[in-house]
């Protein structure tokens, strides 16, 4: 899952959007990084305290498909909170085909790379 082309990330379950490639970053860990999710309501957080410091599951709100966690350590400059996304729950959706697989409305939140 490391593209650098214009797209979004949407749920591999249920399709619903989740992540620009706009809002991507290189932050040192295995997983995918986002600096925020495209629609807040597609994604939802549980609070967990299993293993450590309390963080965050995160899902999806309508497949309800295990996504990964959200930590307070991404840059401030883009907004301090880094969602940590499993690459394995994603499916990507190139910049070029958006529109005709139904997701034209976030066109204009792929255009830059990080």
């Amino acid at each position: 899952m490391h593209h650098t082309e214009a797209g979004i990330y949407v749920d591999i379950v249920s399709g619903e959007p989740l992540f620009a490639s706009s809002d991507k970053y290189a932050s040192g860990c295995r997983c995918l990084s986002f600096t925020k999710p495209m629609v807040s309501a597609n994604i939802k957080a549980l609070r967990q305290t299993l293993h450590g410091p309390a963080v965050s599951e995160l899902r999806s709100a309508h497949g309800n498909s295990h996504l990964g966690h959200v930590f307070p350590d991404a840059p401030p400059e883009r907004g301090g909170v880094r969602y940590c996304i499993d690459p394995a729950s994603l499916r990507f959706v190139r910049r070029d085909d958006m529109e005709n697989q139904g997701y034209g409305e976030y066109l204009d939140q792929t255009e830059e790379i990080y």
